[in-house]
């Protein structure tokens, strides 16, 4: 139903300035409920819904069901005494070879290139190994090399077949070991 611009001032008119501005703050406190106080609202529930989850990890933690968080540097400290020490390299380096008899693959003699970054006190040990076996040794092979030896990356791998009747593959892996100074 449409209401006439003449009815309408005459609404106002019998209203008078009281009503209008009884309006005027019913308008402006619906808008301070919507703008200003549902945010708050929201904010506080999610702060809430927070401290909730924050009580039941630390009743958790208490109980001993989880492990209480490690500090940044704590976790670096952590992660430098998993790392094999720098001497213990060459057993390492003999793992990778026994892993590849394991799986009756022949690596040729590899390429070892030690580097030493004085900021992180890491020593990278960069290896590259000429491989030669079938497609499931050496996936075999690279799964068994990375759950052995977690500080271990695979950088590159570079497999090729000189026919495509062949089933052996030829290539070469570069590997990096990662170990503490």
């Amino acid at each position: 139903m449409r209401i006439h611009r003449l009815i309408f001032r005459e609404h106002l008119q019998r209203l008078g300035k009281p009503g209008l501005c009884g309006a005027a703050l019913i308008v402006l406190a619906f808008a301070h409920a919507v703008l200003g106080l549902l945010p708050a609202w929201l904010a506080l529930e999610q702060l809430s819904e927070r401290t909730a989850l924050q009580s039941a990890q630390l009743a958790r933690i208490e109980r001993g069901d989880e492990a209480p968080p490690v500090a940044s540097g704590q976790q670096l400290d952590d992660f430098r005494r998993n790392l094999p020490a720098q001497l213990d390299a060459t057993s390492t380096i003999d793992r990778i070879y026994a892993l590849a008899n394991g799986e009756r693959l022949s690596l040729a003699r590899g390429e070892y290139a030690l580097g030493v970054d004085t900021r992180t006190r890491l020593a990278r040990y960069q290896i590259v190994l000429p491989v030669r076996g079938s497609y499931p040794q050496l996936r075999r092979f690279l799964h068994a090399l990375l759950a052995e030896v977690p500080a271990l990356v695979l950088e590159d791998l570079d497999f090729q077949r000189k026919q495509i009747s062949e089933t052996e593959l030829e290539g070469r892996i570069r590997l990096t070991l990662y170990l503490s100074r």
